[in-house]
């Protein structure tokens, strides 16, 4: 922490910061010292976190702090010289002073009095504690180990992990995300200037052949007797060589101006998602400790290996990962691991494991949570689905093994019959899927009888930062999260089939319900239809929820900035979000969830249209809008909205730009938004309607503004219909288009 932040904290804030770290390292240290009691490293760094919460604690006058402290140091200082060796129950103990620690650093300035007398309660009791579970620990203990014997079993921690060797700043989230923005923006602007450059070097292909060109007229015969025209073509050929000697140097410039812009606008989004993530390692110390003590309690014997604890997640994900983390491990210790009896009767160890790991596969963020317990019973999943009447037992007899793993993702459905404190009322699973959903990840479970279970959820590394795969639909680019994408796949139309009234294809054995993806966005009909369908396949595998979406063409994949829709909007179907691609262009992220749920909608409703092979296609002259708004976000909105009810539309950044486009081009609508810079909607609005020419154009304004002098200020000004974004959806705007203008074509 740099001593520029330290000055605006009070001696109880770092006090608690103190207290919050040195536990880190005490509950680290004393879960080794339990399988290693000898471990001469781990006994060291836990005296000084001992010693250094109790020098803290005297400053501040906390008296049981020190108390509390002090016969933990003893108590560790009594294992490093091998009077004593660390069993459980005095692991227990000094566990249990850690956890008093941490409430006493917790406790407000203004209601520690309690905590600084010499004879607080809480403290003796614990001193108390501490000294019972030493006893009997000390007389039956075995001997220990040599030194040199516990020195080799420990394992001394790298130099460049111990904390303190940077810096260390607080700075608030929303300005860390400003910055990603920001340098997400910086590296898409970057990037405008390579097609710029190509059409320098377009012009300087054109010089090259208008200097051929002189050079071809100067060898006409005759020319050379008339002296005026020699002179004055040799002036212009050394004018063209000038001009493109200068050209070429002026590209060169500007080559390398746009390949340095390019590398510094790169490490500077690269630093900025840097700053972003945190190792995977800050959102998991409590998880050998709460493993530990699960397991104690119910009887077991347990320990939870952490693989991947450097790992870089985004901190927003890693936040989010805590919770759902925490349900699985519990699972895994109550619902998986085996106790040491059954586990010996199964030549098991009998000590469970539980396996923690993550890392980076293909640009995402992979968890995987695997224990060597019992398994899942797929059989017992059976009987409580024809139990709760959930498939009556011909069908239940016939689901797979992942349809059955789909039932442990239902609210409410647990395989226990009692329930615990621990578990049984069935929102474990549930909590995790969900997470899962919100992140736009995916997980998967499988399991082995007797072999324990295996989780594995696929994240995205950032929740700013988003991997999609760009395609058209309609003409327009739509951006799909990789992790929400079953797969990709060619099909050739003479392999659709029709089943049910409904066209399908077939994939590694399944048959997939084939969707127009135009249909279902609302976005035009495709112009031709190619020998090879392009798709999408999504929704939940080997389940009658998956669905192959047929797209325009595949773009490629993109790394993309999210820019969250404006919260006014509410929520847009089948959208979650917005971004800008490499060259500027808007794009909307598509939320496939929400989307898969419209396909469902479409199919039970018998409204799912078949795919149309149009070869020859011809567009009808459609009507055109024109929509006028400042937000990017609001008026790519508008735009995709007018455009899927046939219109034809064009768009103008504010005011000004508005009344230059319409008076220049023709329109049938125009829509505009009220606060704009260089030229509000209500001065666009009276300036069309002053314009003998316009003056019959029909105006939309669509405002945030809901107050009654509002609209009526906009319907003075000329406009024709007046639109609130605050309730404004899809039906509403493109019903108010047809009122003003008609039905899109003529």
């Amino acid at each position: 922490m740099s001593t520029g932040n330290l000055q605006d904290y009070s001696l109880h804030d770092l006090f608690r910061m103190e207290v919050e770290g040195q536990a880190q390292v005490l509950t680290e240290g004393l879960l080794v010292l339990e399988t290693r009691p000898g471990s001469a490293a781990e006994l060291e760094s836990c005296m000084r976190a001992a010693h250094s919460i109790k020098g803290a604690a005297r400053i501040l006058g906390l008296s049981a702090a020190v108390a509390v402290a002090h016969v933990m140091e003893d108590c560790l200082v009594a294992a490093q010289e091998r009077r004593i060796v660390l069993g459980h129950q005095a692991i227990d103990a000094l566990l249990s002073g850690v956890d008093l620690l941490s409430r006493i650093a917790a406790t407000p300035p203004e209601e520690s009095e309690p905590w600084m007398r010499d004879d607080a309660p809480q403290a003796q009791s614990y001193c108390a504690t501490l000294a019972a579970a030493l006893t009997p620990e000390a007389e039956s203990a075995p001997p220990s180990a040599p030194a040199s014997e516990t020195a080799a079993a420990a394992d001394p921690a790298p130099a460049g992990d111990q904390p303190g060797d940077e810096r260390v700043l607080r700075i608030t989230a929303r300005s860390l995300n400003r910055l990603l923005g920001l340098a997400g923006e910086s590296l898409v602007v970057s990037r405008w200037l390579d097609p710029y450059i190509r059409s320098l070097s377009r012009l300087k292909r054109l010089q090259r052949d208008n200097a051929l060109a002189l050079d071809k007229l100067a060898d006409t015969p005759g020319l050379s007797r008339d002296q005026r025209a020699t002179a004055l073509l040799m002036e212009a050929r050394s004018l063209a060589a000038e001009s493109q000697r200068m050209l070429t140097d002026r590209i060169a410039q500007l080559d390398l101006f746009e390949r340095r812009t390019a590398s510094v606008a790169h490490r500077l989004y690269d630093e900025a998602l840097s700053s972003h993530m945190r190792p995977f390692a800050d959102g998991t110390h409590a998880f050998k400790r709460m493993v530990r003590d699960l397991a104690r309690e119910l009887g077991k014997q347990a320990h939870l290996e952490i693989v991947g604890a450097k790992t870089q997640v985004d901190r927003d994900v890693l936040a989010k990962l805590e919770a759902p983390l925490g349900h699985l491990l519990r699972n895994a210790v109550d619902h998986g691991i085996e106790s040491a009896e059954q586990r010996g009767a199964a030549d098991k160890p009998a000590a469970g494991t539980i396996r923690l790991e993550a890392h980076h596969v293909s640009g995402l963020l992979e968890i995987t949570v695997e224990d060597d317990g019992r398994g899942i019973d797929l059989e017992r999943i059976r009987q409580i689905v024809v139990a709760r009447r959930l498939a009556d037992e011909a069908t239940a007899a016939q689901l797979s093994e992942a349809e059955l793993m789909e039932f442990l993702f239902l609210p409410g459905f647990t395989l226990r019959e009692v329930v615990t404190e621990i578990s049984g009322r069935g929102v474990g699973l549930d909590a995790v899927q969900n997470m899962v959903k919100q992140l736009r990840g995916s997980v998967r479970l499988s399991s082995r009888p007797g072999g324990g279970s295996r989780f594995q959820l696929q994240l995205p590394l950032t929740t700013s930062v988003l991997r999609a795969l760009v395609v058209e639909i309609g003409g327009e680019p739509y951006a799909f999260p990789l992790t929400q994408i079953t797969c990709t796949v060619m099909v050739p139309r003479d392999e659709v089939r029709m089943l049910e009234g409904r066209q399908h294809f077939q994939l590694n054995g399944r048959s997939i319900g084939l969707v127009s993806a135009s249909q279902v966005l609302g976005g035009a009909d495709a112009q031709t239809s190619p020998e090879q369908l392009q798709v999408i396949v999504v929704g939940t595998a080997g389940s009658v929820h998956e669905y192959g979406l047929a797209v325009d063409r595949y773009r490629g994949v993109s790394e993309l900035v999210v820019q969250p829709l404006p919260g006014q909007l509410g929520k847009v179907k089948d959208i979650s979000a917005g971004a800008l691609l490499d060259d500027g262009t808007p794009v909307l992220i598509v939320d496939v969830d929400d989307l898969v749920r419209s396909v469902e909608r479409l199919v039970s409703t018998g409204r799912l249209a078949q795919l149309r092979y149009q070869d020859h296609a011809q567009m009808a002259e459609r009507k055109r809008v024109l929509v006028v708004d400042d937000s990017l976000t609001v008026r790519e909105l508008e735009r995709k909205l007018i455009e899927n009810g046939g219109y034809a539309v064009e768009v103008a950044v504010d005011g000004m730009d508005g009344w230059n486009a319409v008076r220049t081009g023709h329109f049938d609508l125009v829509v505009t938004d009220i606060d704009m810079p260089r030229m509000d909607g209500i001065e666009l609005v009276s300036l069309i309607k002053k314009d003998p020419r316009l003056r019959a154009v029909p105006v939309m304004i669509v405002s945030y503004k809901d107050r009654e002098e509002d609209r009526r200020r906009g319907l003075e000004a000329g406009a024709d219909f007046y639109l609130t974004k605050g309730g404004f959806h899809e039906e509403a705007l493109l019903q108010a288009v047809v009122d003003l203008i008609g039905e899109a074509a003529p």
